[in-house]
C-alpha cells in the first residue's frame, strides 16, 4: 500500500481512541470544499450546473479552519470546483499543517506549476492530481484538450520539488480492466506515492448521465484489473485500505459510512454525504451529527445510493473493519482481492430503522478464498 506509516500510525491512534471513548459514529476524513468554481466543464461533475452567483462564493480561512476544528478528523481532503482558485489557499493549507492535519488537495493540476511556490513540502501535504485515464482518455472525460499532457508536467515539477504527489482516478462507463491497467502502469512509472481509484458516483446534475458505471459491472471491473495484477505480476500502490479494494472486486458486503467524511462547504454541512446535494444542510458539525435521517440512506435504503460504490462512503467502513480485523486486512494486502468464485451478496436492510440503527460497524460477509 501506498500511505506512508506516519500517517498510517495517527490515523491508527485516532480511531483506536474512538473506539475506547465507545463513539459509534466519527469522522475519518474532512471533506472540506471551499468553492464549487472550477476552470473545467467535465462530463461527470455536478458542481458546474450550479448558476454564477454560487460558484462565485467561496469559503473564507476562517470559515475552513473552524471547520477542522469542529470535525476533528486526522485527515482533511480540499475539493472543489478546483481549490487553487482560491487564493487564500496556501494559507488555509498552511494552518491545516500547523494542526497536525493530513492534507489532500485535489487539483486538475491545469494550476499546479504556477502555484508550487505558495507552498512548501511536508508529510502532511499531499497534491491529489485528478486524473482519469491517459491522454485522449483523460482529456475526453474533463472535455478539454491538452488537459493531460499539462498535468502531468506539473506532476513531474512537484516530485521533482519533494512534494507529495497522488493520483485521484475516477472509472466510468467503458473503461475496460486493460486501459486502467496501463494507466496505473503510468502512475507508478510517473513515481506517484499512490493511486486513489473509485467509481464514478451518478450525480443528478451531471452534464452526461451515460457515463456512470453500476454496481455490479463495477465489481465485474475490478475483478478483471485484480486478476491483471496477479498473472502479471504488477505493483500497484493504493491510496486505500486493503479491504476496500476487496469490497470493489465484490468479496465484501458493507454498508455505507456517510459521516466518515463529512462535508463542509458554502452551504453549510451537507447532508448526508459529499455526493447528495439535495438532502439539506446543518449550521453545524454537531447538527449535522444528531439531525441526519442516517437511517435514510444506503443503496437499499435510497435510489439515488443504488450504485454507489464511492471510497467517500464505504473507505471507512473499510476501515473500521481493518482496526477490527487485521490480520484479515494484512492477508488481503499480501495476496490481493479473490478474483474468482461468486460475489457476495449486498446486506440485507434493517427490518425497521428503530429496531437497528445503521453503526460504524461493518457488516462483511467475504467469503474464503
Amino acid at each position: 500500500m501506498g500511505i506512508p506509516l506516519r500517517q498510517k500510525w495517527a490515523v491508527a491512534k485516532y480511531l483506536l481512541l474512538q473506539k475506547l471513548k465507545g463513539n459509534k459514529r466519527y469522522p475519518l476524513v474532512l471533506m472540506l470544499e471551499p468553492l464549487f468554481r472550477c476552470n473545467l466543464k467535465c462530463a461527470g461533475c455536478g458542481k458546474i450546473a450550479y448558476p454564477k452567483e454560487i460558484l462565485q462564493r467561496q469559503l473564507s480561512v476562517e470559515e475552513c479552519l473552524q471547520a477542522a476544528e469542529e470535525c476533528g478528523a486526522p485527515i482533511v481532503s480540499i475539493p472543489g470546483g478546483e481549490p487553487l482558485l482560491h487564493k487564500e489557499m496556501p494559507r488555509i493549507v498552511s494552518a491545516l499543517i500547523k494542526r497536525k492535519k493530513f492534507v489532500y488537495l485535489c487539483t486538475n493540476a491545469l494550476l499546479l506549476k504556477k502555484r508550487l511556490k505558495d507552498y512548501t513540502p511536508s508529510p502532511y501535504l499531499t497534491f491529489s492530481v485528478h486524473l482519469d485515464g491517459l491522454g485522449e482518455k483523460h482529456d475526453e472525460a474533463v472535455c478539454q484538450e491538452g488537459v493531460f499532457e499539462r498535468a502531468v508536467e506539473a506532476i513531474k515539477e512537484a516530485l521533482r520539488r519533494g512534494f507529495r504527489v497522488t493520483i485521484n482516478c475516477t472509472v466510468y462507463k467503458g473503461q475496460t480492466a486493460e486501459e486502467i491497467a496501463q494507466f496505473l502502469d503510468y502512475c507508478m512509472a510517473l513515481g506517484v506515492e499512490a493511486v486513489t481509484i473509485s467509481p464514478a458516483f451518478q450525480y443528478e446534475k451531471a452534464p452526461r448521465q451515460d457515463v456512470f458505471i453500476r454496481n455490479r459491472e463495477t465489481k465485474e471491473l475490478f475483478r478483471k484489473l485484480f486478476n491483471i495484477a496477479k498473472e502479471q505480476k504488477r505493483r500497484w500502490r493504493f491510496n486505500h485500505s486493503s479491504l476496500y479494494l476487496d469490497f470493489l472486486a465484490g468479496n465484501r458486503a458493507y454498508h455505507c459510512t456517510p459521516w466518515g467524511n463529512p462535508t463542509r462547504n458554502i452551504f453549510g454541512w451537507q447532508k448526508p454525504c459529499y455526493f447528495l446535494a439535495d438532502e439539506g444542510y446543518a449550521k453545524s458539525f454537531q447538527e449535522l451529527m444528531e439531525t441526519t435521517p442516517w437511517e435514510k440512506y444506503g443503496s437499499w435504503r435510497n435510489p439515488k445510493c443504488a450504485h454507489c460504490m464511492a471510497h467517500c462512503g464505504y473507505e471507512p467502513t473499510a476501515v473500521a473493519e481493518a482496526i477490527s480485523r487485521p490480520w484479515e486486512a494484512l492477508r488481503v494486502a499480501l495476496f490481493g482481492p479473490r478474483t474468482e468464485g461468486p460475489m457476495v451478496p449486498d446486506p440485507e436492510p434493517p427490518k425497521t430503522p428503530e429496531e437497528k440503527p445503521i453503526e460504524l460497524k461493518p457488516r462483511a460477509a467475504a467469503l474464503k478464498s
